[in-house]
C-alpha cells in the first residue's frame, strides 16, 4: 500500500467532496438497515397473532400496511442516496484520473531525451492508460465498497449485537477465517498483477513500433514472421491473466461458502434459542436478512482486495517515472534574453547509452548573424552540436557559452523559444498542413504560413492536393514525400523566426536544383541570425562564413570555402568528387 501514498494529494485536494460522500454513505446504509428490523418486527406482529397475543386482525393488517410503507420508503430514500454517493465518490475518482495523467504528462515533457532511449513507447504509453485506469478503480470503486462494508458491517453488527450477543458470536465465526485467506491471497494477487502490467506494455511496445514500421514489415514480406510474434506475447499475456485470474476465482466462491455457514448458524443456534424463550422469530428472521446482507460486501472484499494489489502495482509503475528526476532541469526562473552569440570551449560528449564518445574537446565560436556549415562522416559529432545547443544534453565536460553566459544558467524555455531546429529525420504530426507549419508559431497568419512555404520551395507541392493546406497528414507525415517532408519541417522553423537556426542535413531529400533555390532563399531568412548547417554536401555550406570539418568527434579544419578547397584535406576531396558527380550528370 506504501505505493498508493503518492494520491493521498489528491484525496487532499477533493477532501469535501470525499467527506460529503462518506455521510451520505453512512446514511444511506442506516436507511438500508430499516428494512430487516421493520420486516423483523412484522414476523413478530403475525407470531403474535398466531400465539393469540395479538386477537385484532385490523391491528395486525395495519401494522404490517405501516411496515410496508416504511419498507418502501426507507428502500427509495437509499436509493436516491446511493445515486449520490456514486456521484460524489466515483467522480472523485474521474478527477484524480484526470489529475493523475496531467501529471505523468507534464513529467514525460520534463524528462530529457536520454530518458526516450532508454523506455518504449508503448510502455510509456501504458503507464499513462493501463496503469492510471487501474489506479482510478482504488481511488473510486474500491474506496466506495471499502465504506460501504465497513459501515455497514459496524452498523450491521451492532444491531445485531444489540439483540443476541450470544447469536452474533456464532454468526461472526467464518469471518476471521476470511480475512486470514485474504492476507495470503492478496500478497498473491500482487505479484501477479504486476507481471500482468509488464506484459501489457510488452504488447503495446510491439504493437505501436510494428505499426510505425508496418511499410517495412510489408516490403520485407515478414507480416506471418510479425503475426507469430505477436501470437507468441499474447498468449505469453494471456497465460499471466489467467494466473491472475485462476487467484481471483478463489474469493467469490469462498464468500459464498462462508456466508452459507453463517446461514446455518443462524438457523441451528436461532433456532434453539427460539424454542428456549431467548429470542422471537422476528429476530431470527432480522439476522438472516442481515447475513444476506452482508453477502455482497463481504464478497466485495475478494474484488476490493483485488483492485488494491492491481492498483499498488501500477501506482508502482507510476512512480518508478515520476520519482524520475530530469537530467535536463531549468535553473533561472527569469526570461533570458538570447542575441545568438555561441561558444564551444574544450567540450567533450559521450552518450550513456551506448558509451559512445561523440565530441572530444571541440572549441570554436560563432557570432550573432554568421553561418557555421558542419561537414563530416555519418557519426561523426555533428548532430551532437546542435542537441548540445538546444541544451537536449548537458556537456560533460567543457563548457557551452549563450551570449557569454553558460548555457546551463539560462533559462531553458527562453533558449529553446529562441531557437529553430529542423532535425535530419523530419517529424511531422498527424494534423494539417498548416497546423504542421503553425507549430513553430502557434498565431502566425494565413499569410506568413504561405511565406514560410514559399521559402521552404513546398508552397507549389501544398496548392495542389486536394485540401491544400488543409490536408491532413497520415502519422509521421506519411501523407508526403521525403523531400516534402524535409522542406515542410523547414517551413516550420522559418515561420518562427527565431534568433538561432539550426538545421541538421535537413535537404537530404531534395533534389539539387530545389537544394538551390532554399539556399538562396535562406540567404535572406538568415540574415541577422545565427545559423548552422549540418550538412554532406559542399553546396549546402559553401556560402557558410565559416566550415568546420568533424571527424571522430575532433575538429580537423576549420575555414571559409576558398580556404579549404586550396588546402587538401577531407573538404577539398569531397568537393572534388562532388563536383566530377555533378559534371557527369
Amino acid at each position: 500500500m506504501k505505493e498508493l501514498k503518492t494520491l493521498n494529494k489528491y484525496f487532499k485536494k477533493y477532501k469535501w467532496k470525499i467527506i460529503i460522500g462518506i455521510v451520505i454513505t453512512i446514511v444511506s446504509k442506516i436507511f438500508l438497515l430499516f428494512t430487516p428490523e421493520l420486516i423483523g418486527a412484522s414476523i413478530d406482529v403475525v407470531d403474535s397473532y398466531r400465539k393469540g397475543t395479538i386477537t385484532e386482525i385490523d391491528v395486525v393488517k395495519q401494522k404490517l400496511l405501516l411496515n410496508i410503507a416504511l419498507i418502501i420508503g426507507a428502500a427509495i430514500i437509499t436509493g436516491i442516496l446511493t445515486f449520490f454517493m456514486r456521484q460524489t465518490i466515483i467522480n472523485v475518482s474521474r478527477y484524480i484520473e484526470f489529475d493523475l495523467k496531467n501529471d505523468i504528462y507534464q513529467q514525460y515533457q520534463r524528462l530529457s531525451l536520454n530518458f526516450y532511449k532508454k523506455n518504449r513507447t508503448g510502455d510509456l504509453m501504458n503507464r499513462i492508460s493501463e496503469d492510471v485506469n487501474s489506479v482510478r478503480m482504488y481511488a473510486g470503486p474500491a474506496i466506495m465498497y471499502s465504506i460501504n462494508t465497513i459501515t455497514l458491517f459496524i452498523i450491521a453488527i451492532s444491531s445485531m449485537y444489540q439483540q443476541a450477543p450470544l447469536l452474533t458470536l456464532y454468526t461472526v465465526i467464518p469471518l476471521p477465517i476470511l480475512s486470514i485467506i485474504i492476507y495470503k491471497l492478496s500478497k498473491v494477487i500482487h505479484k501477479r498483477s504486476t507481471v500482468v502490467q509488464q506484459y501489457l506494455s510488452r504488447l503495446s511496445s510491439f504493437t505501436q513500433e510494428n505499426f510505425s514500421g508496418i511499410a517495412i514489415i510489408k516490403s520485407y514480406g515478414l507480416e506471418s514472421q510479425t503475426a507469430q510474434e505477436f501470437d507468441t506475447l499474447a498468449t505469453q499475456s494471456r497465460e499471466k491473466q489467467l494466473d491472475l485470474v485462476r487467484v481471483n476465482a478463489f474469493f467469490y466462491p469462498m464468500m459464498i461458502l462462508l456466508i452459507g455457514l453463517s446461514n446455518l448458524i443462524v438457523i441451528y443456534i436461532g433456532g434453539l434459542q427460539y424454542i428456549a424463550g431467548e429470542i422471537s422469530l422476528g429476530v431470527i428472521s432480522k439476522f438472516i436478512i442481515y447475513v444476506n446482507m452482508l453477502t455482497w460486501p463481504v464478497a466485495t472484499v475478494g474484488w476490493v482486495t483485488s483492485i488494491v494489489q492491481t492498483a499498488a502495482a501500477s501506482q508502482k509503475r507510476i512512480n518508478e517515472f515520476l520519482q524520475v528526476t530530469p537530467e535536463i532541469e531549468n535553473t533561472a526562473s527569469e526570461p533570458s534574453k538570447i542575441s545568438g552569440n555561441i561558444s564551444f570551449k574544450k567540450v567533450s560528449f559521450t552518450y550513456d547509452d551506448t558509451n559512445i564518445q561523440a565530441l572530444k574537446n571541440v572549441s570554436f565560436e560563432i557570432k550573432k548573424g554568421e553561418t557555421l556549415a558542419i561537414i563530416g562522416k555519418t557519426g561523426s559529432g555533428k548532430s551532437t552540436i546542435l542537441d548540445l545547443i538546444g541544451r537536449l544534453y548537458d556537456v560533460q565536460n567543457g563548457q557551452i557559452l549563450i551570449d557569454n553566459n553558460p548555457i546551463n544558467t539560462l533559462n531553458l524555455s527562453s533558449l529553446r523559444d529562441a531557437i529553430g531546429y529542423v532535425p535530419q529525420d523530419a517529424f511531422l504530426f498527424s494534423d494539417t498542413i498548416n497546423n504542421n507549419i503553425k507549430f513553430g508559431k502557434e498565431e502566425a497568419t494565413e499569410a506568413q504560413v504561405i511565406q514560410a512555404a514559399k521559402y521552404a520551395e513546398v508552397h507549389e507541392n501544398i496548392i495542389n492536393f486536394n485540401k491544400g493546406y488543409h490536408t491532413m497528414l497520415g502519422e509521421r507525415g506519411i501523407t508526403l514525400s521525403g523531400g516534402q517532408k524535409q522542406r515542410v519541417s523547414i517551413a516550420r522553423a522559418i515561420i518562427k523566426n527565431p534568433q538561432i537556426l539550426l538545421f541538421d542535413d535537413c535537404l537530404s531529400a531534395v533534389d539539387t536544383e530545389t537544394e538551390e533555390k532554399i539556399l538562396n532563399n535562406l540567404k535572406i531568412i538568415t540574415e541577422g541570425k545565427t545559423t548552422i548547417i549540418v550538412s554532406h554536401r559542399i553546396s549546402a555550406a559553401k556560402n557558410a562564413d565559416k566550415i568546420m570539418i568533424l571527424e571522430g568527434g575532433s575538429i580537423q579544419q576549420m575555414g571559409t570555402h576558398d580556404t579549404l578547397i586550396n588546402t587538401d584535406g577531407y573538404y577539398k576531396n569531397l568537393y572534388l568528387k562532388q563536383l566530377s558527380e555533378s559534371e557527369q550528370a
